[in-house]
């Protein structure tokens, strides 16, 4: 890496690439190779951090093209597409996704998907699988498995663990076990169980440091303040819907609103209406916004189609009046969404 930018000390030209955008990032490494080498060292990233140039991207998976992730940049409006994921499960679903470390982490889920020849189930109902991608090298690398296959489970970022909790097995049977990973060692670890299970599939947020579980249909929020404590259980009286943190607050879509729930409080804070026959969306936050991703327009009584959807709606949240906007559609991905989360480089 040496000789990176002439009359410069390596030091000072690293931070000076460490400026330029990601999106760029493959263009610089035809430069030299020095610059290659430079683009995809630690030190880069670790440069982007200490000078304050590390940015916050969107992955997204959808059903259609299989197994393929796109990464999003808010600044600059548009989409880069990932190497597909080269899991052996075609048509990967009900998987967890989190990021953490720089990288992008898929971990579990499984396939219905049934071979249209021989009726045979292609793949599996739930895996134990996991898998990180590394954009410095952009590359996908298998990792530790899972102790537990699962799927349909809850999946967060605890203080750079990684926890995942309840969902179904392979047998189709839902479990309460809970697991920890540390990316650093690739170590999985199990943790206090759930309290209870409920036959339906269930989620995770992180809201005030703390992990809350939800199982769709109930009201009841299971949370996890550290390993060490276990879990509490806790009735929010939350509404069942689509949801989002931003920053640090939570906010559901439900009954054509969205609204900001606190506790047991909630206030409207606009209209959802237009998405009312769109379903398999992802709502996830981006700084001070809300971004609804992809999904389908379900058939109704006078038309039977369905409509996969590469749409990109965004409602910005921190002003004095909530506002909607478009932003470019997905370039590749369209459809339900199966996976969507943050990754800081």
């Amino acid at each position: 890496m040496s000789g990176l930018i002439e009359g410069l000390p390596d030091a000072v030209a690293l931070r000076c690439l460490a400026r330029v955008p990601f999106y760029l990032y493959p263009k610089l490494e035809i430069v030299s190779h020095s610059w290659r080498a430079a683009i995809r060292s630690p030190e880069l990233f670790k440069a982007r951090q200490e000078i304050g140039s590390t940015e916050e991207l969107l992955c997204v998976c959808a059903f259609d093209p299989e197994n393929l992730w796109q990464m999003y940049d808010p600044l600059r409006d548009l989409w880069i597409t990932l190497p597909v994921l080269p899991s052996k499960v075609r048509h990967l679903a009900h998987f967890g996704v989190v990021s953490t470390g720089g990288k992008l982490f898929v971990l579990g889920g499984g396939s219905e998907d049934v071979d249209p020849l021989t009726g045979d189930q292609d793949g599996s109902f739930a895996t134990n699988e996991v898998w990180s991608y590394d954009p410095v090298v952009r590359r996908w690398a298998q990792r530790a498995s899972m102790i537990l296959p699962r799927a349909m489970f809850a999946c967060c970022v605890l203080k750079g663990k990684i926890i995942v909790a309840g969902g179904f097995t392979s047998c189709r049977k839902s479990i309460s076990q809970a697991e920890m990973y540390d990316h650093e060692k690739d170590v999985w670890i199990p943790i206090p169980d759930l309290h209870c299970t409920h036959n339906s599939a269930c989620t995770g947020l992180v809201i005030g440091g703390k992990v809350h579980v939800l199982h769709k249909g109930l009201s009841k929020v299971q949370v996890l303040d550290n390993v060490c404590s276990g879990w509490t259980v806790e009735d929010y009286g939350w509404l069942q819907g689509p949801m989002a943190v931003v920053q640090g607050a939570l906010y559901v879509m439900s009954h054509g609103l969205i609204f900001k729930q606190e506790k047991e409080v909630r206030k409207v804070v606009t209209s959802s209406s237009e998405f009312r026959r769109r379903i398999g969306f992802a709502m996830t936050g981006v700084r001070d916004e809300i971004y609804v991703i992809g999904g389908v327009i379900g058939p109704d009584r006078f038309n039977w189609d369905i409509k996969p959807m590469s749409d990109v709606d965004i409602l910005t949240v921190g002003g004095d009046r909530p506002t909607w906007r478009q932003a470019a559609p997905m370039t590749m991905c369209r459809g339900t969404i199966f996976g969507c989360t943050q990754l800081r480089i």
